[in-house]
This record gives structure tokens, sequence and C-alpha cells, in this order.
């Protein structure tokens, strides 16, 4: 047994040994534990340490270095006298100290989240201090222990989850961004045991559900100040910074944006003389707002004299360049810099010079967005009015703003094989709205682009089909791919859908073979490439034929052809994706939902659900469709297999499976010999 003796030591005879067990340290912490000596005077255990020979009342710390060092710099500030004491347990010999450091460092256990929070609470409560008295004795910020009372605040059944670890600090931050804890309770339920229930943007996205941030650039147009005046809601998050505030009521700021922007374009109209002006609520204007209109491509106007005599300036300016590097080879630097320089500002004056006529101005939809400012601004694209185009454009389409996303804000669009019809594969008889019909193009093709990339000589056949179609028609064809391998632009933008596919495609692009892309010149990257391995190579061709797939929506021009592929490929759509209240049933309207339920479950079902919310009603349906909320086994299998038409690839042919390709070694079957492929072609 190690003797030991416990004393007082001044603090300033004490030196930190350098058999000190522990080496790193966090200079945050430090600061904390600092301050917190410093307001408190207290050393909160005893410093180990040696007696230095031959030097008496000295003592050389081994273990409590780092509470040394934060002793001696708060007396060097002035906070403690330089005859604090500090606790000393004396050791004989530098061994024991060690080995006591060392143990008293492995054996320390951290403090669970949630007693931590309780205890910042208890102190508030107990001894009525106010939050920066505790953040100061602490070495805290006062909105950290903000921070921490809320999250002691949480409801019950997710601060038990955090004190059980269960849960991550993280997640119950996460939870904690709102101070309404029958909310959370009910979001906590929604999500146990779901595969998002740790993921901290779905906890915050189905907390905000019906509200705004702060920075969203429809809050930004409406303005705080009349906002909080129409009776508006803030919610503050204390762990991020103002921007990022909630807007509790989302359907007042809709209200108040939708009247700003209609004022907006009153005024736009009266001033610029356009035939009509469209409001969108958007920082876009929906694809399904100009597809069926002609576009006005604007013309030069005349240069006003102040710039006219700038440009004849610049002219003459360019003229006595060229005269004064006749005979020369080249032009010097500053000539060229200059040539650069005036050219730029030409074309700037003939940019500014651009615009509609009045006339095209008195025939011209032009339609009026937000900002990424949160400023009213003009789209850059101008439309020829049309007849029986009067409902094309009253600003609530779905992605517009307003809208609820039901299926009446849009229409499909230019259908291919005749006008929008009703989804034949869904039980209910009705058509989708333009932006969810977008977002399920994006799903669909991100699943076909895996089967293509993971099916090389399906890729090769569809390859040289596309390259052959264009080139032997008179006529230039549109086929829904970019074989010159440029990845297709996104159907919507900043939209990731987070499926199985998506994750796959990624894996699938970091898997690729790079090798060769170490090589500096053009001709020595080809060589090596050529070096790969066949299926290395092959993989490369699949996945740059994949990456050209467009996003069709359902009953659009191309649509057809990518169901034709897919259904070649015998993709299973419901082995893969599911639809959910993120993907799918946030879009739908109530009825809509309801009808869904009861033509897959009967009227028993529906009831079942009648006085169920919006929200909750998405929810639920996720769970039925995800086969979690039934035990009948034939209406389990129904919701298990179903996808809406939109997501279906749906086809006459023959699946593609072994004997459509060639044999071992052989050419793979070309689709010049398939009559299906040539007639969807």
């Amino acid at each position: 047994m190690t003797t030991t003796n416990l004393l007082y030591v001044r603090a300033l005879d004490c030196a930190v040994s350098k058999h000190n067990v522990r080496t790193q340290s966090d200079e945050a912490a430090d600061a904390e534990l600092e301050a917190n000596i410093g307001e408190t005077g207290i050393i909160l255990q005893n410093l180990i340490g040696v007696p230095v020979p031959r030097k008496k009342g000295c003592y050389e710390i081994v273990g409590g270095g780092r509470r040394l060092e934060c002793v001696h710099r708060a007396i060097a500030s002035g906070k403690l006298n330089e005859d604090f004491m500090v606790p000393v347990l004396v050791v004989k010999n530098t061994c024991s100290a060690i080995e006591m450091s060392f143990a008293e460092n492995y054996y320390n256990l951290p403090m669970n989240p949630a007693d931590e929070c309780r205890a910042f609470q208890g102190m508030i409560e107990g001894e009525k201090k106010a939050p920066a008295d505790l953040a100061k004795r602490f070495g805290k910020t006062e909105r950290f222990v903000l921070g921490r009372l809320r999250l002691a605040n949480l409801a019950q059944p997710i601060f038990e989850a955090l004190r059980a670890g269960e849960i991550t600090l993280d997640v119950a931050k996460a939870y904690a961004a709102t101070a309404d804890t029958d909310r959370q309770a009910k979001v906590f339920g929604e999500l146990e045991g779901h595969y998002y229930q740790s993921n901290l943007n779905e906890i915050r996205r189905q907390l905000a559900t019906g509200s705004f941030k702060g920075a969203d650039p429809k809050a930004i147009l409406v303005g705080r100040d009349a906002y909080l005046a129409a009776g508006g809601r803030v919610e503050t998050d204390l762990f991020s910074d103002q921007a990022s505030e909630t807007w509790c009521d989302g359907d007042l700021v809709e209200r108040l944006a939708a009247e700003a922007m209609a004022k907006a374009a009153v005024a736009l109209r009266e001033r610029e003389g356009f035939a009509e002006v469209r409001a969108i609520t958007a920082t876009s204007v929906p694809y399904s707002q100009t597809c069926s209109l002609t576009r006005i491509e604007p013309v030069s106007m005349p240069l006003d004299p102040e710039a006219q005599g700038r440009h004849d300036a610049i002219t003459s300016r360019l003229e006595a360049i060229e005269a004064e590097a006749q005979g020369a080879e080249y032009y010097t630097d500053e000539q060229s810099d200059e040539i650069e320089a005036l050219n730029e500002e030409i074309e700037t004056l003939l940019g500014a010079s651009v615009d509609l006529t009045e006339e095209q101005k008195a025939g011209a939809v032009a339609y009026l967005i937000i900002g990424s400012d949160g400023c009213p601004q003009l789209h850059h694209e101008y439309f020829a009015m049309h007849c029986g185009d009067d409902d094309a454009g009253d600003g609530d389409s779905d992605g517009g703003g307003a809208g609820d996303g039901t299926a009446d804000d849009d229409d499909l669009g230019t259908a291919e094989d005749g006008p929008a019809i009703p989804d034949t594969n869904d039980t209910a008889d009705e058509t989708y709205s333009q932006r969810l019909l977008d977002e399920l193009a994006s799903m669909k093709t991100e699943l076909l682009a895996v089967h293509v990339a993971n099916d090389p000589r399906f890729a090769l056949d569809l390859a040289i089909f596309i390259m052959a179609d264009r080139a032997s028609l008179a006529g230039w064809t549109w086929i829904p791919s970019e074989l010159s391998a440029a990845a297709a632009g996104p159907r919507t933008h900043g939209f990731e859908s987070e499926t199985k596919a998506a994750a796959d495609w990624a894996e699938l692009t970091v898997g690729l073979d790079r090798s060769w892309q170490a090589h500096e010149t053009l001709p020595e990257r080809y060589d090596a490439f050529c070096g790969l391995k066949e299926n290395a190579r092959m993989a490369w061709l699949g996945w740059a034929v994949a990456r050209t797939l467009h996003a069709v929506p359902h009953g659009q021009k191309g649509a057809s052809f990518l169901d034709h592929l897919g259904a070649k490929l015998a993709i299973d759509v419901a082995s893969w994706w599911r639809p959910t209240a993120r993907n799918f049933f946030d879009r739908l309207t109530r009825p809509r939902i309801l009808d869904l339920f009861e033509a897959i479950g009967g009227t028993e079902l529906r009831s079942r659900h009648m006085g169920a919310r919006k929200f909750d009603l998405a929810v639920s349906a996720e769970r039925l469709f995800a086969g979690d909320a039934v035990t009948e086994v034939d209406m389990k299998e129904r919701l298990l297999s179903w996808v809406p038409r939109p997501m279906a690839f749906t086809d006459d042919v023959p699946p593609r499976n072994a004997a459509d390709r060639g044999p071992e070694g052989g050419d793979p079957a070309g689709c010049a010999e398939d009559p299906d492929m040539s007639a969807a072609a």
C-alpha cells in the first residue's frame, strides 16, 4: 500500500513534473477550468506530488498538472493571490505518483449529458442564480447555459432517451430547436424505430413543417416587423444564429409574401407596359408555367446619347491601338490588357441596350420572382401571350409558393402521346402536381441509372443506338439522354431524394478505378486507361452512359422511352423505393390520401384515419405503405407492392435476361434486331 500525506502547499512552490501521464489537453476546456478556479477558488481534486530533493516545502506535481497550470495563470492574472494554497497528496516516490495519476485519469467517467443539464437547472432554481452567473462560474457562454436549460426541459421521453444513451446530444439539440414539448414528443414518437430517427435534418424538418427560417427569401421579402405586426410568432433556436430562428406561422408568411409580390407585379406592369406580369412566390419559375409558351427574344435598342458617345470613344481608341501596333508581330502586354478591358465595356454597353420593344411588351408575359436577397426580381425570359392561356400562370402552382401541392396546381405539361391523363396505376382518378411529377421523375431516373450502370452490355447497346439514331436520321430527334457523358441537369433545383438508388449510385461512383487519372498528359492517361482490366473499363462505360439520362415526368416527351428501358431491365421499383411522407405524401391533399386508403383497404381503412390532420395522415400513410401498421396479409401485400404510376416502369416488352445476350465472348444482342426497341424508338 502506498503511503500518502495530504498537505496544503503554496501553489507557487509547486511545479509540473515532466512525468505527467497527460501530455495533450484542450485549450477550450483549459479556459473553462481556469475560469472556474479563478471564480470559486476551489481545486476540486487533490494534486499528486513528490518532494523536490534539497528544496524544503517544494513539490513536483505528477498528477493534476493541468489544474496547477490553471492556478498559476489565475495568480498571474490577479484572480488569485500569490499565497493561494493547493491541496497536495504527497507520495514518497515518482513511480507511485505516476501510477496514482494514471488511475485518476483512466477511471474518470464523463458526466451524462442529461445529468449535466439537470445540474445546471438545479443550480439555477436552488441558488436563484441567473444563467450569466453560472456561465461566469464555469467558464461558459450564457448561450451555452441557456441551451442546457432548454435541454433540461425537453419532453420527458426524449430526455430519458438522452439519459439512457439511446440518442446523442446532437439529436437532443435538434429536438430542442422548438420549446413546444408536445410537438417534440409527437415527432419523437413518430420517428422512433424509423430509418430517420437519428437524422438531424429530418427531425428539424418535421418539427418545422409549416414554418419558415428567418433567412428564407420569403421571410426576408415579408420582413420580420411586418410578420410580427400581423400576429406572427417567432421561436428562437438557442443552438444556431438569428438567421435560423423559426417563423412558426407558415400560412401567414405565404399570404404576406403573395400580397407583396402581387403589389410589386402591378407596379411593374404599370411602369413597364407588359401585357401581363405573373407573380411567382418562389425563387424560380416552375417549368409548368412556361412549357406551353413561346419565348420572345429581346432586340437591340438604340444607345442613348451618353452611351453612344462612350461607344464611339472606345471604337476610336481601339483603332488607335491598331495603328500603334502596325507592323509589330504582337500586341504589348499593356495593349492586350487595354483591348480586353475596352471590349468588355463595349459588350456591357450593348448588352444593356437589349430589351423588348414597346410592341413586344404589349403582348408579352413577364414573370416576377423572389430573388435570393428577398427582393422581387424580374425573370430574365419573356413569353408571348396565347389565347386560352389565361389560367396558366396564377402563381399558385406547386413550387410557386402558395400552392398546397394538390393535383389542380399544375397540369402534366406536353404529353408525348396526347393530353394529360389520369394516373391509371393509382386507385384514385386524379392527376399529380407538376412539382411532384418532377420529383418522382428524378427518383425514377436515379433508379434506372443504377440499373443501366450495373449492366454495361445494356449500356453499350443503349449508347450505340442513341448515336446511330441521331446520326442516321435526316432531322434531329430528341432522346432523353446526353450521350456526350455530360451529367444531365437536375430536374428540380436543390432536391435530394435520399433513396437507396442515390446511395448505390454514390457508392458505384466512388468504386471506379481512377488510377489512370494520376498521369499528367492526355496520351499518358489514355494509355493508362486502356491498360485497365476489361471489367474496370466496362464499369466506366456503364457509369458514363447512365449519368446522361434525363429525368422526364410521366406523360411528357421521352418518358415512354425511359419506361421501356426500365421494363427491359425488369426493375422492381417497389423493392427499391417506398412512398414516404417526405418524398410523396406531403405533396398530396388530405382527401387524395384518404381516397388511396379506401382503394387499398376499403372504407374501414379510410374511416380509421378520417379524423387525422394532414401532417399526421402523411406519417400514417408512410407507415402503412411500408407494411409497418397492418397485420392483414392480403392488404399488406397490396401496400408493399403499390407504387404511383409515375414511378412505375410499364411496358409490353419482355424483360431483358440471359436470353437477350449474345454468346459468351461474342457480341451482345444488338438493339437493331429487337423489334420492341425499334418500335419504341
